[in-house]
């Protein structure tokens, strides 16, 4: 099994080692091959989308897959999403009637799923703040996205130092458990989800 997963940048890239070992952890024997089609920026739409899908399925090596992951959230005024729900829409319509097709999304950005560890993040930046940006990582939204709160933390803290995404995203994550962002985070399970089913196993609850 071989699946291609769209995404933005190298933030979610540095993701992939973490993603990687929690479904070992529940693939065994049926781990695929998971390869990261990483673009520098907004991922494709329209059309352009359409046929990056095509080329995926029907290369020299094709997928069997293809999830698209984007953020709600793109710096873009006015958005280009305005919710997660919309996103998968419009990106189901743009690729069409493909079955192997598989949108997702980051509510509002992928920073949302390292929220539920903000002690971790208070430590790297040396930071003293307590109060979290909302109980529901996935609440926090355009007018202040938790790539924004992470990246205040970074800047106050006593390290003084500004937030590398794809570095310390990476650090966040690992020496932490993916499960605990998955419990939080209905759109990272939903993620998580489609792999676990397109590859014959059990989805989380």
């Amino acid at each position: 099994m071989k699946i291609s997963i769209i995404v933005e940048g190298e933030t979610e890239k540095a993701f992939k080692p973490h993603l990687v070992k929690f479904l070992e952890s529940r693939l065994s024997g049926k781990m695929p091959s998971l390869k990261f089609d990483v673009h520098h920026g907004t991922i494709p739409t329209s059309d352009k989308l359409r046929r990056d899908v095509q080329a995926l399925l029907s290369g020299k090596q094709p997928s069997d897959h293809v999830i698209a992951l984007t953020d709600v959230y793109t710096g873009q005024n006015p958005p280009i999403f305005k919710d997660s729900s919309e996103a998968k829409r419009k990106m189901k319509e743009w690729v069409g009637q493909e079955s192997r097709f598989h949108p997702h999304v980051a509510q509002y950005d992928f920073e949302a799923w390292l929220l539920p560890y903000w002690e971790d993040i208070l430590k790297l930046a040396r930071h003293s703040r307590k109060v979290k940006p909302g109980d529901n990582p996935e609440t926090v939204n355009h007018n202040n996205p938790p790539s924004k709160h992470i990246g205040d933390i970074f800047r106050n803290g006593k390290i003084r130092g500004q937030y590398n995404k794809p570095r310390d995203a990476g650090r966040i994550l690992r020496d932490n458990d993916l499960s605990v962002a998955i419990n939080q985070c209905s759109e990272l399970k939903a993620f998580v989800n489609t792999i676990l089913h397109v590859c014959g196993a059990k989805k989380i609850q």
